[in-house]
């Protein structure tokens, strides 16, 4: 067994080559850009010309859409860069980074929302009905494109689901505008919007916690929540020569791109039997069939071999 280990390499395209799960949806991400853009100058022109701070609010919740989305291009620029001596797996991370800012973007606008309610309750302004109504249903009209050009990409990529809860969380308020609206022109119940308001911030916040919990999972290499790690041990064990499995890792590098590694105790006999080759060809042909994993890497070593690694640490 020469030295008394092997290794085994089994993976998608490294990153840089192929791309990242979000690279796909890059065209779509720049159309809902463009989208933004102009829904954010179409409702700063209609609120001044109403003197509606409600539309205004929304074009600056449009504005921190337009940074989230930018951010999401930007990342996926980033991580489809080569790899290199330094950063082995590239930028790949840089899509998740992203998202982890688009979190605590989304957050902050939420906390505005509910505070500007808070006060608005307090002391309600006036608003120009027709005018906002208007620009109101412009705005919810592009996001709802938005929306469909990102529905797809949001469950494969953070950094596109980054981007979704940010035009969401704008067609929201861009309905909220609305709604108000019409019930002020035909009740002048003014206290309508900053009620509206307060449904939105509830629902941003809650979205943005969980998409950060799922960001901050990546960055501490956590293993994937669809990847059952008694399970996948339990796959390795039943192959046929394998004795024992220990310093067994799954984590992600970016959405799309579970990594595994694993030292496999095997037995000698078995080993010289079928040879490393196979035994590799097993392995991976197990994990293939079974489990959604990217890139996974084999350490094959007899008996014994893990006590003299710990030797070797100490």
């Amino acid at each position: 067994m020469g030295a008394g280990h092997d290794h085994g390499h089994a993976h998608r395209p490294p990153p840089g080559v192929g791309g990242t799960a979000a690279t796909a949806y890059r065209g779509r991400l720049r159309i809902a850009l463009c989208l933004t853009l102009t829904v954010l100058v179409a409702e700063i022109v209609g609120g001044l010309l109403a003197d509606s701070l409600a539309l205004l609010a929304d074009a600056g919740h449009m504005a921190t859409d337009a940074v989230g989305i930018a951010m999401a291009l930007l990342a996926i620029h980033f991580s489809a860069r080569p790899p290199s001596e330094r950063r082995t797996f590239g930028y790949a991370r840089a899509e998740i980074l992203a998202a982890l800012a688009n979190c605590l973007l989304l957050i902050g606008v939420g906390g505005f929302i509910l505070y500007e309610a808070v006060r608005r309750l307090i002391s309600p302004p006036e608003v120009e009905g027709g005018l906002t109504v208007v620009f109101g249903l412009v705005g919810l009209v592009v996001n709802a494109l938005s929306l469909a050009l990102l529905v797809r990409g949001q469950k494969e990529s953070l950094n596109v689901r980054g981007a979704f809860l940010e035009v969401m969380a704008d067609a929201l308020g861009s309905l909220a505008v609305i709604v108000s609206a019409v019930i002020v022109m035909a009740t002048g119940f003014r206290q309508a919007d900053p009620i509206a308001s307060l449904a939105i911030g509830v629902m941003i916040v809650p979205r943005s916690w969980k998409l950060l919990r799922e960001a901050l999972d990546v960055l501490l290499e956590a293993a994937p929540r669809d990847v059952d790690m008694a399970e996948v041990r339990s796959h390795i064990l039943a192959l046929p020569g394998v004795e024992d499995l220990h310093d067994l890792h799954v984590w992600t590098i970016t959405s799309g791109l579970p990594v595994l590694s694993a030292h496999v105790v095997v037995r000698e006999e078995v080993l010289d039997a079928i040879g490393h080759e196979k035994m590799l060809h097993d392995l991976q042909g197990c994990l293939g069939e079974h489990f959604d994993v990217g890139h996974c890497t084999f350490q094959l070593e007899p008996a014994g071999h893990a006590e003299h690694e710990v030797k070797l640490c100490h």
